[in-house]
């Protein structure tokens, strides 16, 4: 394929973004609700070929792409798709040709967390569905952006909270705001597992099978080291987001789906540091923190913990949830099920259940065919996103903070609000319009 500048890329995907086209509700390019949905996938690799392998064998989708700027990755990706499906997708390692192909109805981006917002913002101004991994942006601003580009696109969004499709989740969400347990005034998130040590490394030259470049994409150039790729990138600041936006997300997206807010919150404090890894780490490996709603005169609290050198259970589970209610309490573990307390902590209803990544997958295409909003849309996503990156931020400065939900700026505090944006690479294609 002859390769596109980044003037004509955008021109391209700014007239589709601003095109009188888009109709009122999602559809597809094919004809009718029994065609297949053509799925592209960007970044198969680990939970990537999850992803891959799970929608391989939906009789519904055929898979037209698989993109990475590894060779080696997007060479086993083609492999797999073609070993489930019985057909070979076209492998490159260029995004942008994904973007550029009418016949792509959806996209499954699965890179790294600096790549997530605005590989999904690109995908959505070509007319594109998005199924985004969490945290679904880098840095809140993106996040801001991303809900932004999916409402102008009229496009189906799905974050990768899987939890909220799993039916003991739902079920217990239902109790919980139904007021099973009373008026839930507190929620709490935990995530404790013990992580692994990934040493002190001298930058090297990155492996031939890697495009590094393209791999950093609109962050700032950093230099490549062996520790940073495939899976540790996620404890670097330029590229990840700590465990908070790893594997803590999804906790935290559920204690906020049970707490029943809907906006961010209005004052936050945060505690932690690296406290036992000695390694190249950037984030903390130990954190507390606490976020306080208000609306209506009253208040609820959001309390997040991690200890990611710890792999014991608290309340049953290495992650879980716990949800205070005036007449009650529900411990939530989304990999195995709930109990839900009553007076005298009496056991009065429980639940076993565990996580389904394909009923996910089967909410987004029955959301592209419906037009309907999905479990976790972008506004879902963006609000759970924004409290891992709240977190980073309390944390880091180790100061009390007050945020205005609306302006979704810190009161008062300009070194907070430096860390709302990140710092992006200068003229890159990629970097999302408005990061400014």
């Amino acid at each position: 394929m002859k390769q596109t500048s980044r003037r004509q890329f955008i021109q391209r995907t700014a007239i589709l973004a601003g095109a009188a086209t888009f109709p009122s509700a999602p559809s597809l390019s094919a004809a009718g609700a029994n065609d297949k949905i053509v799925l592209a996938f960007i970044g198969p690799g680990g939970q990537g070929m999850n992803h891959l392998r799970g929608f391989a064998v939906n009789k519904e989708v055929e898979i037209a792409y698989v993109c990475d700027a590894d060779e080696k990755r997007r060479a086993g990706a083609a492999r797999e798709a073609e070993k489930s499906s019985g057909k070979a997708p076209k492998a490159v390692k260029d995004m942008r040709e994904v973007f550029e192909d009418k016949d792509v109805d959806a996209v499954i981006i699965a890179t790294p967390d600096h790549w997530h917002a605005p590989a999904s913002i690109l995908a959505l101004n070509a007319g594109k569905h998005v199924y985004v991994e969490k945290p679904c942006s880098h840095n809140v601003r993106e996040g801001r952006l991303l809900v932004e580009a999916a409402r102008r696109a009229k496009r189906v969004v799905q974050v990768g909270t899987q939890s909220r499709s799993a039916e003991h989740v739902r079920r217990a969400m239902e109790l919980l705001h139904n007021g099973a347990i009373g008026d839930v005034l507190i929620a709490k998130a935990w995530n404790s597992q013990l992580r692994g040590n990934i040493g002190h490394v001298k930058p090297s030259d990155p492996p031939p099978e890697l495009d590094y470049d393209l791999w950093v994409g609109p962050a700032p150039m950093t230099p490549y080291q062996s520790n940073l790729l495939h899976s540790s990138w996620r404890w670097f600041t330029a590229f990840g987001c700590g465990d908070a936006g790893n594997d803590g997300v999804h906790d935290i997206d559920l204690a906020r789906w049970g707490l029943g807010v809907e906006t961010h919150p209005n004052t936050m404090a945060g505690l932690g540091g690296k406290y036992f890894f000695d390694d190249d780490q950037q984030f903390p490996d130990t954190q507390y923190v606490t976020f306080e709603y208000e609306a209506g005169g009253k208040k609820k609290q959001l309390i997040y913990e991690h200890r990611i050198w710890s792999p014991y259970v608290q309340e049953g589970h290495e992650n879980g949830n716990a949800f205070y209610g005036t007449k009650g309490l529900m411990i939530l573990g989304k990999h195995n099920g709930w109990q839900m307390y009553g007076p005298r902590n009496k056991l009065i209803e429980e639940m076993r259940g565990e996580i389904s990544l394909a009923a996910h997958h089967q909410d987004f295409l029955d959301c592209i065919r419906s037009g309907k909003a999905t479990r976790a849309d972008a506004q879902a996503g963006h609000l759970s996103a924004a409290l891992a990156h709240f977190a980073n931020i309390t944390t880091r400065l180790g100061t009390t903070l007050k945020f205005d939900p609306v302006k979704e700026q810190f009161i008062g505090n300009d070194d907070a609000n430096k860390l709302l944006r990140r710092t992006y690479r200068d003229d890159h294609w990629a970097v999302p319009k408005g990061v400014a």
